[in-house]
Parts: structure tokens; C-alpha cells; sequence
């Protein structure tokens, strides 16, 4: 993760970005794209940079999250094929897993290319699953942040920038599992009964 003092608050924004993302996710997809894009762009650029020098670390972090959120927001269309070929090749890794271990890099590739060409075809369906699973995880990566003891914390604040909790060393427990399906479902759910209720209301209005 970041910085031990730069912990707490990156936790607190992770929990608070997930529940945004998992229970309206759709209705405010591009600020998702941008809020995730960020995310993403920061790993890579504070990853690139290492842990030596704080300020670095902070001042690449931003720069690379502010080019992964415009190049996602600008994207629609690519992000919605990114966010498919990224959930499918989540899904993947996160099921097959735990059973034979890491999926060869040709299966990967395949997952990911279904996923993104269903993204695009069923945008809609895929974008509320999407975010509902992706914002159920970053919610409960930022709650294994904030729970983990003041010692993991320190350690991995010296060995490596970043470190998403639940899925690096040992094998998530169970009860992450369970959690992330049900507040997965309890975001679809919200996601399509909402926007339902909203779709109707504007038809009532127009007619």
C-alpha cells in the first residue's frame, strides 16, 4: 500500500469509492471510468517510482491517475470494453484460482476478449454487474486495509507501493468471499430496481 501515514485515508476513500460505485455504479459510470482510471494509473506510476522517496511516490501516484481517468472518461466506449475484459479475467482468476491455480496466459486472453465483446453488446447489464462486483471488492479491499494490524501495515509500506490485501499472500478467508457476493447481488439489485423505477417514472412523464 502506500505510505504507512497515507494509509488511513487511501483505506477510507477505497470503502467509500466501492459503495458509490457498487449501489450506482451505472447511473454514474463515466465518473466511475474516471475514479477507477485514476486508481489504475496511479499503481502503475507510483509502482514505477518504488518506495524510497514519499513525495515521489505521491506526486507520481497523482500524475498517473490523472492520465488513467482522461484516458477512460475519453474513452466511453474503450472503458466499457476494459471494464468487461477486466471483470472477466477477474472472475476468472479469482474462481480458478483457488482450484488449479494461476490460469495459463492464453486462457486469460480469451476470458478477457469474451468479456469485452459482451461489455459492449450488453453494455448496460454488464456495466451494473461490473461495478456492483468491482465496487463490492474495492470496499472490502479498503476494509482489509484499515483492519490490518499497525505491523502489516509498516511492512508492506516498506516492501511495496501498493498491496490489495485480500488477494495477496495467503489465500482470502472465506467470509471475504461470502461478503463480496452478497454486497455484489445487494448492488445489482439496488443498480437494476433503481434504474427501473427511473426509466418508468420518465415514461409515465413523456406520456
Amino acid at each position: 500500500m502506500l505510505p504507512l501515514s497515507y494509509q488511513l485515508p487511501a483505506a477510507v476513500a477505497l470503502m467509500a469509492g466501492g459503495i458509490v460505485t457498487c449501489f450506482a455504479g451505472y447511473r454514474l459510470f463515466r465518473f466511475v471510468l474516471g475514479a477507477y482510471g485514476f486508481i489504475l494509473g496511479a499503481l502503475v506510476a507510483s509502482s514505477m517510482v518504488g518506495t524510497a522517496d514519499t513525495w515521489a511516490i505521491v506526486v507520481s501516484a497523482i500524475a498517473g491517475g490523472a492520465v488513467g481517468a482522461l484516458i477512460l472518461v475519453a474513452g466511453y466506449f474503450v472503458g466499457v470494453a476494459l471494464v468487461g475484459a477486466g471483470t472477466a479475467a477477474f472472475l476468472l482468476n479469482a474462481f480458478y484460482t483457488p482450484l488449479r491455480g494461476d490460469p495459463q496466459w492464453v486462457l486469460v486472453i480469451v476470458t478477457a476478449a469474451v468479456g469485452a465483446f459482451v461489455a459492449i453488446w450488453f453494455q448496460r447489464h454488464v456495466i451494473v454487474a461490473a461495478t456492483a462486483c468491482g465496487g463490492a471488492w474495492t470496499f472490502l479491499v479498503g476494509l482489509a486495509a484499515m483492519m490490518a494490524g499497525k505491523s502489516a501495515k509498516a511492512a508492506s509500506a516498506s516492501t511495496d507501493v501498493w498491496v490489495v490485501y485480500p488477494s495477496t499472500g495467503a489465500s482470502p478467508a472465506t467470509w471475504v468471499y461470502a461478503a463480496w457476493i452478497v454486497i455484489s447481488l445487494v448492488g445489482m439489485y439496488v443498480q437494476f430496481h433503481t434504474g427501473g423505477k427511473k426509466s418508468s417514472k420518465q415514461k409515465s412523464s413523456k406520456s
